[in-house]
Parts: C-alpha cells; sequence; structure tokens
C-alpha cells in the first residue's frame, strides 16, 4: 500500500475522531490546548492501536481466506463507509461527546467508539500485507493531528462541520474499497 492510499485510509478512520472532537470543542468555554492534546492522545492512541490488534487478529487467519481477502476488504470498508454516511446524513445533533469532562471515564469509551472502525481496516491490513507499524502510526499521528484541530474548530466554528466530516470519511473508506477490489479483480492496474 503507497502513503497516498496510506493517507486517504488515515484520514476516512481519523472522521469520527475529529467529529467527536469538534464536539469536544464546543463544549469548552475557552480554548484548552492542553485539553486539545489531551483529546488527540486519546483518540489518535486509539485509532493507532486498533489496527494493530485488528491486523492481529487478520493474520490468524489470512491462510484461509486469500482467495477471498480482496473481497472482504471491500465489504468491511464499505459497510464502515456507509454506516458513517448514514450517521452523517440521518442523525439529529445529538449531545453525545459534548460533556465538557476530559477524564478518562469520558475518554475512554468516545475513543473506543471512534475507532472500531479501525479494527476492521485493520483486518484488511493483514490480507493486504501491509507494514503494520508505519501504517498504524501515521494512522494514530494523522487522528492524533486531526483531534486536536476538531477541538479548536468545535470551540470556534460549532457543529457546521460534523456531519460533513463523517460524510466526507465514509466516502473516502467506501473508495478505497472498491479500488482494492478492482485492483484485485485486474480492473485497475496495481498502484
Amino acid at each position: 500500500m503507497s502513503m497516498p492510499e496510506l493517507f486517504v485510509i488515515a484520514l476516512g478512520l481519523s472522521m469520527d475522531a475529529f467529529a467527536v472532537a469538534i464536539c469536544k470543542g464546543l463544549s469548552m468555554k475557552r480554548m484548552s490546548w492542553k485539553n486539545a492534546v489531551i483529546t488527540g492522545l486519546y483518540f489518535g492512541g486509539f485509532q493507532g492501536g486498533m489496527p494493530l490488534i485488528g491486523y492481529l487478529l487478520g493474520t490468524s487467519f489470512r491462510g484461509m481466506i486469500t482467495s477471498v481477502d480482496h473481497w472482504i476488504a471491500f465489504l468491511l470498508l464499505g459497510l464502515i463507509g456507509a454506516g458513517m454516511i448514514k450517521e452523517a446524513l440521518g442523525r439529529e445533533e445529538d449531545e453525545a461527546g459534548q460533556s465538557d469532562s476530559f477524564d478518562v471515564k469520558t475518554m475512554v469509551p468516545l475513543a473506543v467508539a471512534t475507532s472500531i472502525d479501525a479494527l476492521a481496516v485493520g483486518v484488511t491490513f493483514a490480507f493486504l500485507n501491509v507494514q503494520i507499524v508505519p501504517a498504524v502510526s501515521f494512522i494514530g499521528v494523522i487522528t492524533f493531528l486531526l483531534g486536536i484541530a476538531g477541538v479548536k474548530i468545535g470551540n470556534v466554528f460549532g457543529l457546521k462541520f460534523k456531519a460533513k466530516a463523517e460524510l466526507a470519511g465514509g466516502i473516502i473508506l467506501i473508495l478505497m474499497g472498491c479500488k482494492i477490489l478492482l485492483e484485485h479483480l485486474g480492473i485497475l492496474p496495481f498502484k
């Protein structure tokens, strides 16, 4: 997997965390860089860790399903992306993530909830033979930076970008799934 492809996947995966970080920024009366960094660390750490767990699970089963791995990657990325698009288009703005607390009890559930899709992507990485350490590091750093940016944007602009970020993330993941499938079917040349 090339660096531009990995960057696109990292952006797509980080959009849920970015949207929740915007909500965290909304909850602050004044911008706190300390809380923005805390948010980035939680989201980046979990977003980087979940694909590693998925990769480890995927490598356990890779030998059994290599003939259909591209279909699995396509389906997982497509389902994750469709879910993100559905959330972006179908829900009213809720209060989730708008607590003004940045403690462990608040941040861990948010970080886990926004990184579940990364677990499934990690499984697809196992099938695609991605170099996992650089990949999860890159995903974690991108999410860390977008987490900080989301808190700042939320503090300045409000909920205006939340649904758009989730919609963009969903579209990106679906397109990446289609690209993987088309490459493995020989319709698109590799890389």
